[in-house]
């Protein structure tokens, strides 16, 4: 339902990945419009941590990594590890949905790795508490 691009010989651009997500591509974009304000982004194209993951697009922070998005047919998930202790700030006002995403974290250390598939609109929100959670963002300019 949610296949991802695993062909490994074939480096897809950014259009392609975001073609591939359909409407959801529309989200993502937002995604990177808000990382782009927020971080100084440094986005890489890549095939990490295995072939079943497929193709996805890391985020960076300088050298701090914020997340990978790795694109899905029509959706995307948000893949990063963040501390328990950040989550707790914020995990009362998150939808059912993202605590389940919590609950099935996969454990490191004193926090976890989460898979957030992004399918509508008010998934972003919550992926942005997450995000700005785990990074700090940059200070606005002056």
């Amino acid at each position: 339902m949610y296949e991802r691009l695993l062909d490994r010989e074939t480096v897809p651009s950014f259009e392609e990945l975001l073609t591939y997500s359909g409407e959801t591509s529309k989200i993502w974009l937002k995604l990177e419009d808000f990382l782009y304000r927020t971080y100084n982004l440094v986005k890489t194209i890549r095939f990490p941590y295995g072939k079943d993951y497929g193709w996805s697009l890391k985020y960076s922070h300088g050298d701090k990594h914020i997340c990978d998005v790795f694109a899905e047919n029509n959706a995307f998930t948000v893949f990063f590890r963040i501390d328990e202790l950040a989550v707790d700030r914020f995990y009362e006002i998150l939808s059912r949905y993202a605590h389940e995403i919590w609950k099935n974290g996969i454990p490191s250390g004193k926090g976890k790795w989460l898979n957030f598939r992004v399918l509508l609109r008010e998934h972003l929100e919550e992926v942005k508490l997450f995000l700005t959670a785990k990074v700090k963002p940059k200070k606005a300019e002056e």
